[in-house]
């Protein structure tokens, strides 16, 4: 009774200054539910300030000389006067109290012997338990998550801890503007770091104070005297805690500054802005290096299925230059190691500016009103202009965020970096190394963002990502080599096809380029269009690959030119599935099968120089199926292979003419040349004019026959003229049979059979009768 006594006390004060509703939920002495969040507006010291049973600041400093064993957890006894939690897949952790003493295990070594390095820990007056562990979550290492080879249970495990996540930091939020808008001394109280605890975890609030000032890390380290921050004796420090930087606040990390945050499996610690600001700015020869840490093996935490600690920057403002960060972030892009992302909840930025700043935006608002201009930033402004062909991204101007990364290096994060719902966010001057997932990710609603001399390398996926519903993005001087999948990504589509749930737009996007940058030696392609309007890629090198540059899902309007790309294993640039409207001029390409490539799609392809190798199924241009409106024109094709040009495969007449076609050796087969003329129309105008030609080959030969020495004679010179014969008396005889001639003798009796010439057949002559009655002329041989 004398333990709890205490407890009932610190709550009942906590209970005075809450107001009905979520805050007044928060008083209650009972262990919160998962909805709870209890505070700790007046963090009690602990001490001599060694920490106590935060399980990330429980363990010996590193050892240079000697590495030791860290603490087992399972080992520590739970306080004495801490109830057993509920029944639920996170254990419930118990509001904070200001004096019941608990104590805490010492850490030991393997060997069972207790460390030598680092304060001892002493009792601390305070009932709190350790941040609960995620008992489900599976351990894997990140090679698997590489591979692809994660299981069900692992992605389970992984996408928990995500809505645990999400749903910490909205609990957080609505219950310090709950205490907030109580108002009086008790929200003037609440003005200074204080500890929130839920079934969530334990988090390290920071209000917006009454005045400018930052807070520091000396601010983080004066809570509880340490507790949650503590510095090692290499000069680093500990993390152990959730940060949450409110509406109005500003976090301000200054270098030379090495900081390890804490993460163990299920219980990893983070620094988030929600409506606030965060500032982490180094020097070329003093960074800010900052690194997950897991305080078991005193190494980075290399384990991404149980959780990890990340950054992250809800709406407000995030600036970081010359720091170094590795190994952060985990499962999804807002906890995937340092993200900028937007919010469907406003910061409420407006209600932080003073009296005269507010009467300014007004009279400006005024101002902008009367002369037309209704598409200002101001507070809360809505843009009605579209940023691009049918934008979608009509949002209130509070909910995007802004900011910068500068000069930084990024290594072995889920996501180098990860932004969404932005506005104006420059990336410029950074070095990301092996993201296990993508290098650079601008998500949906990125807009007028600026990506500069950044290199990507080693990463999972793609090294850069402008997804769907970006725009107005320029990636300029950047390089993406060795990725395992694009070097760059550049994706214009839709977010809808059709009437969709949400309702979004079926407007594309666009606007988009990548110049002057190179993409060496990546697993897929170098650059991948997937549609959208007005995209470019222009004055870029393209080394390697599967293809160079791929354009294709009904991209329209995409510019291709200025490019060097070489030693593409199948083609340099690909125009394909429905590409309308692109320009392809001026690229130099060398060493590859086949140099430009459509297929059902339509563009100019114009002033290209291809060098093909040496190969049998070599191709300078090669165009197939419907490529109506297409032109290729002034194209310079040198190699060796199949066709230079070729358009038999072309569903319609692509006009292609003025090109140079001469230093092409055309190794392809009797065949292979027959099929490029065997179309139908061919056919019937070559079987006319076969027909054609053997009726005037037969004629020939006619008249050859009927020729002598070459001259034609008369067609009637073998016939003769009707002569007259001899005449022929016929004796009588015995009365001659029936003479056929009597019918003709009866009707002309002038006609008479007449005797034949003696060296002629008489039957062969017939002349007129004579004047004898009893005797007939025979005719003659005329």
């Amino acid at each position: 009774m004398a333990r709890s006594a205490p407890v009932l006390l610190g709550a009942a004060m906590l209970a005075l200054g809450l107001a009905a509703g979520p805050a007044a939920a928060l008083s209650s002495p009972q262990p919160p539910n998962d909805s709870e969040v209890v505070s700790n507006p007046n963090p009690s010291p602990t001490g001599s300030g060694a920490p106590d049973d935060n399980p990330f600041l429980n363990t010996p400093e590193p050892e240079e000389e000697e590495e030791e064993e860290p603490p087992a957890e399972e080992e520590q006894p739970p306080p004495r006067n801490t109830p057993p939690p509920k029944p639920s897949r996170t254990p419930t952790a118990k509001p904070t109290s200001t004096a019941a003493p608990t104590r805490t295990a010492r850490p030991v070594t393997r060997d069972g012997s207790q460390p030598t390095t680092g304060p001892a820990p002493t009792a601390s007056p305070t009932t709190e338990e350790s941040p609960a562990l995620i008992e489900d979550a599976i351990m894997a290492n990140d090679a698997i998550l590489k591979a692809g080879t994660l299981t069900a249970g692992d992605a389970e495990a992984q996408a928990t801890l995500v809505d645990v996540e999400d749903q910490r930091i909205i609990q957080t939020r609505a219950a310090l503007t709950a205490m907030l808008q109580t108002g009086g001394i008790a929200a003037a109280q609440r003005k200074q770091p204080q500890v929130f605890v839920s079934a969530h975890g334990r988090t390290l609030v920071l209000p917006a104070r009454n005045t400018e000032a930052p807070y520091t890390l000396k601010d983080l380290a004066a809570v509880e005297k340490g507790r949650y921050l503590r510095r090692l004796k290499d000069g680093s420090y500990l993390l152990g805690v959730q940060i949450f930087v409110a509406d109005g606040a500003r976090l301000q990390l200054r270098g030379p500054l090495t900081l390890r945050m804490g993460s163990l499996p299920g219980s990893f610690s983070s620094i988030i802005a929600f409506g606030g600001d965060i500032e982490i700015k180094g020097t070329a020869k003093r960074p800010v290096r900052i690194t997950s840490w897991d305080v078991r093996t005193q190494k980075p935490d290399l384990t991404t299925t149980d959780g990890r600690a990340y950054i992250r920057a809800v709406g407000g403002e995030f600036e970081m230059t010359y720091a170094q960060v590795s190994h952060l972030g985990f499962w999804s892009g807002r906890t995937g190691g340092i993200a900028l992302t937007g919010t469907e909840r406003p910061a409420s930025v407006y209600r932080h500016r003073t009296k005269d700043q507010r009467h300014q935006d007004k009279q400006e608002r005024l101002a902008n009103t009367r002369r037309g201009d209704r598409g200002g930033s101001n507070f809360g402004d809505v843009e009605t202009i579209p940023i691009g062909p049918g934008t979608a991204s009509h949002v209130l101007a509070d909910e995007l965020v802004s900011g910068s990364i500068k000069n930084s290096v990024i290594t072995g994060d889920a996501y180098g970096v990860f932004v969404s719902g932005s506005n104006q966010t420059q990336i410029i001057n950074n070095k990301i190394r092996n993201s296990l997932v993508h290098g650079v990710f601008m998500h949906r609603f990125a807009k007028n963002a600026t990506i500069e001399a950044t290199e990507v390398t080693g990463s999972g996926g793609d090294g850069f990502v402008l997804s769907r519903a970006t725009e107005k993005v320029k990636v300029v001087d950047c390089l993406a080599a060795r990725n395992k999948r694009n070097g760059f990504t550049l994706n214009g589509r839709a977010l809808a096809s059709g009437p969709s749930a949400s309702g979004e737009s079926l407007a594309v996007y666009g606007d988009s380029s990548v110049s002057n940058s190179t993409a060496r030696d990546n697993g897929r392609y170098g650059v991948e269009v997937l549609g959208g309007s007005r995209l470019a890629v222009q004055t870029s090198e393209i080394i390697g690959g599967d293809m160079g540059i791929v354009v294709r899902e009904g991209a329209s309007g995409v510019q291709i030119s200025g490019n060097r790309l070489t030693d593409q294993r199948r083609q340099a640039i690909a125009l394909r599935d429905g590409a309308t409207g692109a320009h392809v001029a001026g690229n130099t390409i060398t060493g590859t099968v086949t140099g430009i490539y459509l297929r059902n799609s339509a563009g100019m392809v114009v002033g290209n120089k291809i060098t093909t190798k040496s190969n049998p199924k070599a191709h300078g241009i090669t165009v197939v199926g419907d490529a109506t409106g297409s032109e290729i024109t002034r194209n310079t094709v040198v190699g060796s292979g199949t066709s230079a040009i070729s358009v038999a495969r072309a569903a319609d007449t692509v006009n292609k003419h003025n090109n140079d076609e001469d230093r092409w050796n055309d190794t392809s087969s009797f065949w292979v040349k027959a099929k490029r003329y065997v179309k139908p129309m061919n056919v019937i105008w070559a079987g006319v004019i076969l027909l054609v030609v053997v009726s005037a080959i037969r004629s020939r030969g006619v008249t050859d026959r009927r020729q002598g020495r070459g001259e034609i004679r008369n067609p009637y010179e073998q016939q003769r003229l009707l002569a007259e014969g001899r005449f022929v008396r016929l004796r009588h005889a015995a009365p001659p049979p029936p003479d056929p001639f009597e019918s003709v003798a009866a009707v002309h009796p002038s006609w008479q059979l007449q005797p034949a010439p003696a060296d002629e057949d008489p039957s062969r002559r017939v002349r007129p009768a004579a004047s004898h009655a009893d005797s007939a002329p025979v005719g003659g041989r005329g």
